[in-house]
């Protein structure tokens, strides 16, 4: 029994950590934070964080560490960190929490795309799991452009909860800082650079089979990736000071979302297997809207239901399919075992 309820608990955890990324980094930047700096204290906080893990659980165990290997980690670093988080963040800046989390699932189906060039999947139409992946992918993305394109009459109006962080972002509503357009863009690119770090990360797992010291050395070289185009973007080194909530922000960040939640669902991963993992991911969806609702005070438009929605049912077609071709793939090796030793026997 406790084999089955405490991976739920701990993904459920995770799943809240993440949503709480969503309101903090959102709150911070109503405050006046710039993404960039906030991203560039993360990826520092994020690399701290993991250090003693890759120490004390893989020091004398690790592979040896080759120009080859250390390639596709500065590939996975670049995508899976920089480009990835900068355009989230951007892009959470320019959009809403609730849209943030359910561009979000897009990452499935725009893995299965990016993919296929790789020779890492094939579409096999010709099948339900096939089929299953392709429209799940198409209404994905319809989800996405909905999100992006449409916004519609309001369905659920603010919460009367008032909290200080509150008036931040009714402000920058009503100064037109969100933009509707350029906000889900963004996302998309952080889903499809996300994507990509998914396929390179595959390599990297392959070839160095050190979960720990491969991802503290992504933080370390996104680190400074992420410091030198902040100091290039942001040139005013008050900007890069820390008050108390931006403190709390970049700590929470760092340490809760890179460190701890990589952790985390490193071990489930483990134990459960990665399709386990990403049937939670639409959870992070739904108390973010929660919390976006409650506590900053966001409005729900029909294209934003609408839109996540759809993209949650795409996000689960994509997954069906592919536990489905695993378990037809499953099958035929087994059968292909007991042939040979059924063949083994005879002879």
């Amino acid at each position: 029994m406790g084999n089955e309820v405490l991976p739920f608990l701990i993904m459920v955890m995770v799943q809240v950590g993440y949503a709480g990324m969503n309101i903090v980094g959102t709150l911070v930047m109503d405050a006046g934070m710039d993404p960039f700096v906030h991203i560039a204290y993360r990826q520092i906080i994020g690399t701290i964080s993991l250090a003693p893990f890759a120490y004390f659980f893989e020091w004398k165990t690790k592979p040896q560490l080759t120009s080859s290997i250390l390639f596709w980690i500065f590939l996975c670093s670049f995508y899976g960190l920089t480009v990835s988080q900068i355009a989230y963040f951007v892009g959470l800046k320019n959009s809403t929490p609730t849209i943030a989390c359910a561009l979000s699932n897009l990452i499935p189906a725009a893995t299965f795309l990016l993919a296929i060039p790789f020779g890492l999947e094939k579409v096999g139409f010709r099948s339900k799991a096939g089929q299953a992946k392709v429209y799940g992918t198409i209404i994905c993305v319809g989800g996405a452009m909905l999100l992006s394109l449409y916004h519609g009459p309001i369905i659920i109006g603010q919460s009367g909860i008032h909290w200080k962080f509150a008036e931040n972002t009714e402000k920058k509503n009503s100064t037109g800082h969100v933009n509707l357009i350029l906000g889900p863009l963004l996302l998309i690119v952080s889903t499809i650079s996300y994507s990509l770090w998914i396929i390179f990360q595959a390599r990297v797992s392959e070839k160095y089979a050190a979960p720990y010291t491969s991802t503290m050395l992504m933080c370390l070289m996104a680190s400074f990736q992420c410091v030198i185009i902040g100091f290039f973007v942001v040139h005013d080194k008050a900007a890069w000071s820390l008050d108390r909530m931006r403190t709390i922000a970049v700590l929470y960040n760092g340490i809760v979302c890179t460190a701890l939640g990589y952790c985390l669902t490193s071990w489930c991963i483990q134990r459960k297997g990665p399709l386990y993992v990403s049937v939670f991911y639409p959870l992070m969806l739904i108390i973010t809207v929660v919390l976006s609702w409650t506590l900053l005070r966001e409005k729900l438009y029909l294209g934003t239901v609408v839109g996540s929605f759809l993209t949650v049912v795409g996000f689960y077609g994509v997954l069906w399919g592919k536990d489905k071709e695993k378990s037809k793939s499953e099958t035929e090796s087994h059968e292909i075992n007991t042939d040979k030793l059924k063949q083994q026997g005879a002879n």
